[in-house]
């Protein structure tokens, strides 16, 4: 049984509901109009052309039934397409908004940053901001005094401190408003997708900074965003949304392979003809079909080597064609390039299958994207493509008991390629 005392926040069939359409015209004169007309069958004189009239009784429901616990010191992610009731979820745990239905209870004080420059005022300066926002989560003048040089330093703002903030970017918004946020006295942080204002070092510091308040300091830590990488480096849990529902709750990497719409390994065969191509590409020549071999579908185990047959059809007599197939992680990011140099000579209307074998037994375990490509290098090294297909096949890549010795590779922190172990020279000149 959990302890009550270990959570920061418990939500129980959390719902909140709005009405579609305007509510009202901005004036009474126009609210009359618009009435009258509807009650006439008439077109509303004060609605734009195309514009959708919605019923009385036509509502959203932008969050629909949820239920939550997140513990103290917990790094939640929570991550869903634009529209999933993640922005609506943050408003009503930070007070913003009250809910339709349902419940929420809090155990500490919470400070957030929703968008940029959230409770700020552009008439005062980015000093007197930092003791407002302190009286605001109650904290004394002497409380805050005793953070305010940490603040400043951290912020990298300390030129502008006693300059309005209406005349900060965005970006200076940004770091006074997360220096803020992280060293004055709250239990619950909250983020929404607001580091992305800010430069890479700058991103990086913050995510630092959150980690270590939630090991150090106990406290507790909610963050949305559409980056992958600062999802998987900053959470150990995280929560999927879906039309103001919660579709997954738990690891971080199922959580984002969820998100990113990716499928078990796919059919042993995979036709291409009909796959989207970039619009850059040449006439010529075209990859018909991907067929792995020696398995039944596109899964293989660590360590081993992936062989399959490269089908194309020819509609140009050319020579010297290349393949390429990159390999990416469930996020897009690159983690290598498997190349077959000068592996292709056809003629007008051929269609040619082509054994190969790749060595990808350095790859750990995980889902992963292929993009196939068919290129040509000119004389001064420029690249054509004749064929690019992106995340044409989703390969798994799956552990075998005993491959990682005593130790599960965690990809998350050390990356998807297993290097060979560093050599003693002392034991090679013996």
């Amino acid at each position: 049984m959990e302890n009550e005392k270990d959570i920061a926040i418990r939500i129980k069939d959390l719902k909140k509901q709005y009405r579609l359409g305007v509510i009202g015209g901005g004036t009474l004169q126009g609210d009359i109009q618009s009435w009258w007309a509807r009650v006439r069958g008439k077109d509303d004189p004060n609605l734009k052309i195309g514009k959708k009239v919605y019923g009385k009784n036509e509502t959203f429901m932008a969050l629909d039934g949820i239920d939550l616990t997140v513990y103290k010191g917990e790094r939640l992610g929570i991550i869903g397409h634009n529209g999933a009731g993640k922005s609506t979820l943050l408003k009503l745990l930070s007070r913003v908004t009250a809910p339709t239905e349902g419940e929420i209870c809090i155990d500490g004080r919470i400070s957030s940053m929703l968008e940029v420059g959230t409770g700020f005022n552009g008439e005062l300066t980015g000093r007197e901001n930092i003791y407002l926002n302190g009286a605001i989560l109650g904290m004394t003048t002497a409380e805050v005094d005793s953070k305010i040089e940490q603040i400043i330093e951290f912020s990298e703002c300390r030129q502008f401190i006693d300059t309005p903030v209406k005349r900060y970017s965005s970006g200076m918004y940004v770091k006074l408003a997360f220096a803020v946020a992280a060293h004055l006295d709250s239990e619950i942080l909250v983020m929404d997708e607001v580091l992305a204002v800010g430069d890479m070092a700058f991103q990086q510091k913050c995510l630092s900074k959150m980690s270590d308040v939630s090991t150090t300091e106990g406290r507790t830590v909610l963050y949305v965003s559409h980056n992958m990488n600062t999802i998987r480096q900053l959470c150990d849990r995280c929560i999927v949304l879906d039309h103001g529902k919660i579709i997954f709750n738990g690891d971080v990497e199922e959580a984002i392979d969820i998100y990113l719409g990716m499928v078990k390994a796919s059919q042993k065969i995979i036709s291409l003809e009909s796959s989207n191509r970039s619009k850059r590409c040449l006439d010529g020549i075209k990859i018909k079909s991907l067929e792995i071999q020696g398995h039944d579908d596109w899964r293989i185990s660590v360590g081993s080597k992936l062989k399959f047959v490269l089908t194309i059809k020819a509609t140009k007599d050319l020579s010297g064609i290349g393949f390429r197939m990159r390999l990416a992680c469930a996020d897009d990011t690159s983690v290598s390039v498997l190349l077959a140099r000068k592996l292709i000579d056809c003629s007008a209307g051929d269609e040619i299958s082509i054994p190969l074998e790749a060595d990808i037994s350095q790859i750990v375990p995980g889902m992963y994207y292929l993009t196939p490509s068919l290129y040509v290098v000119n004389d001064f090294g420029g690249h054509s493509f004749f064929d690019h297909i992106n995340h044409a096949v989703s390969i798994q890549v799956e552990n075998v008991l005993g491959f990682n010795e005593n130790m599960e590779w965690n990809a998350r922190y050390w990356g998807n390629v297993k290097l060979p172990e560093i050599v003693d020279l002392r034991k090679e000149a013996n």
